[in-house]
């Protein structure tokens, strides 16, 4: 798998403007200083803002506030202003969508821009610039400084832009630190204007409380503690905190076909006072790492084979044992000498496999009727009560959540109480519980000897040491953002158990994968294939030790439909489908995306992953009819070295 540099960034800075009135518009720059006399911005403002009462009030509610301090003021200006602006950003701005790991959303260039343009370009935006000029004047900051007790904020560096949330758009969870940063901020303007955002539409932000970590560093709770839904006119602000303002938004899951609906906002940052300015000072080194800084730094707990088992040679057949054990499981295809061979031989050339069919029959069958049972049971189904399921959902039972956020979220087992693994059931699929079946490929099959001779017969690569984890990701809710491994390459080996969309007449779509090569009519990609709802596994190429390490581009809507799960590859039940995934080649030059794969159902997935190798889950879509599961496995590896010479 080849690698390239690519740049990432924790929360959606300012992307470059489309050709428009803010053509010229920059990612970020420090403007020039500005004139000794400013206007007074005071008039903008809702009144009584800086009154010393309100002030104060103000103050003791940030100070008394949790999960972590932060301020609303429920108007901050004058309501014709707040509306002329919206009216503005609509007919005049330009908005790029921008998708990575960590958030979806429609976003302008950064308006501090806004004092490069032309006198004939800037008679379109008055009141834009009026509210800008408002914001970052030194009225405002003191105002600022006076709630949250911060620090001078600067006056010429300044990190605006006007973003929309529109159906499917989110941004997950991440404490904000970047740079000089040192207020965040958010002005709602929600559409339609003259109707209240309603709570089940989404987009709240929500606030996390934290938990010291494994390693005693405070990492955020799985569960958000508060959650604030848009209001016009609202705004909301905080000192950024590593390691401890921990935040998202909820995904909007209204669209503008509904009334216009979108959840439009101005947010941006208040950076710290620059070389120069009143106030200016170094910024000390922090206590804790960001939460990005916190993403270079997972651990993976491995588990080593027993040392009393020889380890698997190379081309050394599988024993009779292990083809016995096997076969409980696995499509017997899979253990055919000849299949194996192919695979290796696949594997060995394109460094990926993706094998279709990959458990029996009836294992198959038991857990395609049993996840969707759970699904419905859990209220995570099609027709749940809301498209937003609560955060507690389906974490009762064998189920627990799994996070912390700012790295994933999603259901795993809960560890078996006792002392051993429950007495193993045959036939496999005999069980009353789907958890129970779940549960024996996490704990019986990943683990064995014999699937780590299988795994060294197909890769010709010797695992090591083992990590395995049954995973539930939940519609609306659940994700894994963007890691990697620096210094060594891994085997990762997936087994995809989301159940399909059923479609009439299309059995390709119902087992995540297209007959190309036999019909000439192709079928349109439905549900998890068209990419809309997520949830697709995603590698990419490393980026730059300079660039900023907290998101990724996740690929284009364009690549994910042609992708479709298995890159056009199909799929013979007869034969087992053994079918490599190639790497789309169109799009790597623009986004350094290596591989997507879609969620699929009864498909493993192997992947050697090189060293600093980027590896996610995409959130999944409250659009999602039910959870993603799989069963993932992290294997350490060692190259099978073939002695030369003679054997005799």
């Amino acid at each position: 798998m080849t690698s390239k540099t690519h740049p990432r960034s924790p929360s959606p800075p300012p992307s470059a403007a489309q050709p428009s009135l803010l053509k010229r518009l920059k990612s970020s720059h420090i403007s020039e200083d500005p004139p000794s006399a400013t206007p007074d911005p005071t008039p903008h403002f809702a009144a009584d803002l800086f009154v010393p009462s309100n002030i104060h009030r103000l103050h003791t509610e940030y100070e008394n506030s949790g999960p972590f301090k932060h301020a609303v003021v429920e108007k901050l200006f004058q309501d014709d202003l707040l509306k002329q602006v919206k009216d503005e950003a609509l007919a005049e701005l330009s908005f790029s969508e921008k998708e990575t790991d960590i958030y979806k959303v429609y976003q302008t260039g950064d308006l501090a821009s806004l004092s490069y343009l032309s006198e004939q370009q800037l008679a379109l935006l008055p009141n834009l610039l009026t509210l800008r000029d408002a914001l970052y004047s030194p009225m405002f900051r003191n105002f600022l400084r006076a709630v949250t007790g911060c620090g001078p904020l600067s006056g010429t560096k300044q990190d605006m832009s006007v973003v929309s949330y529109r159906k499917g758009c989110h941004l997950l969870n991440h404490d904000d630190v970047i740079g000089t940063r040192r207020v965040s901020y958010i002005l709602y303007m929600p559409l339609p204007h003259y109707q209240g955002w309603q709570a089940d539409w989404g987009g709240a932000l929500e606030l996390y409380p934290v938990k010291p970590g494994p390693d005693g560093v405070p990492e955020p709770e799985p569960v958000p503690e508060k959650s604030v839904p848009p209001v016009w006119n609202q705004f909301i602000f905080f000192e950024i905190q590593p390691g401890r303002s921990f935040h998202s938004v909820e995904e909007v899951v209204v669209g503008e076909s509904e009334d216009g609906r979108q959840r439009l906002s101005i947010s941006g940052w208040f950076h710290a006072a620059q070389p120069g300015e009143e106030g200016y000072a170094p910024e000390p080194e922090p206590e804790l790492k960001s939460s990005r800084e916190q993403l270079t730094s997972t651990q993976t707990d491995f588990k080593p084979y027993p040392e009393n088992v020889d380890p698997p040679l190379p081309d050394e057949p599988l024993s009779e044992e292990h083809v016995s054990f096997l076969s409980e499981f696995l499509n017997p295809v899979y253990l055919q000498a000849r299949t194996m061979k192919a695979l290796a031989s696949r594997f060995v050339e394109e460094s990926s496999l993706e094998l279709h069919s990959f458990l029996c029959a009836p294992l198959a069958d038991k857990l395609r009727t049993g996840l969707v049972e759970k699904d419905d049971q859990d209220g995570l189904g099609p027709s749940r009560a809301t498209r937003i399921p609560p955060h507690t959902a389906g974490s009762g039972g064998a189920w627990r959540i799994r996070g912390p956020p700012h790295k994933w979220r999603y259901g795993a087992l809960r560890p078996l109480e006792g002392t051993g693994p429950k007495m193993a059931v045959s036939p496999r699929w005999a069980h009353a519980d789907v958890d129970d079946v779940i549960r024996g490929l996490q704990d019986e099959l990943y683990p064995s000897t014999a699937f780590r001779a299988w795994l060294a017969c197909v890769s010709k690569l010797l695992p090591v040491r083992h990590a395995e984890e049954a995973r539930r990701f939940r519609p609306g809710l659940d994700y894994t953002l963007a890691t990697s491994e620096p210094s060594e390459a891994r085997l990762d080996v997936v087994l995809g158990l989301t159940p399909q969309v059923e479609t009439q007449g299309a059995e390709g779509a119902q087992n995540g994968h297209t007959n190309g090569h036999v019909s000439t009519e192709e079928v349109a990609p439905v549900g998890w294939q068209t990419g809309e709802w997520g949830g697709w596994e995603c590698y990419m190429a490393p980026h730059d030790e300079e660039d900023d390490p907290a998101v990724y581009r996740s690929g284009s809507s364009k690549k994910k439909n042609e992708a479709n799960g298995t890159n056009g590859h199909s799929a013979s039940k007869e034969e087992g489908a053994m079918q490599g995934v190639e790497e789309d080649e169109e799009d790597d030059d623009d986004d350094g995306t290596l591989l997507t794969v879609q969620p699929g159902f009864n498909r493993l997935l192997l992947v050697l992953r090189d060293e600093g190798v980027m590896h996610f889950v995409k959130y999944v879509s409250a659009a999602a009819e039910g959870s993603r599961w799989d069963i993932c496995g992290e294997f350490e590896i060692g190259m099978i070295q073939v002695e030369s010479g003679d054997e005799s």
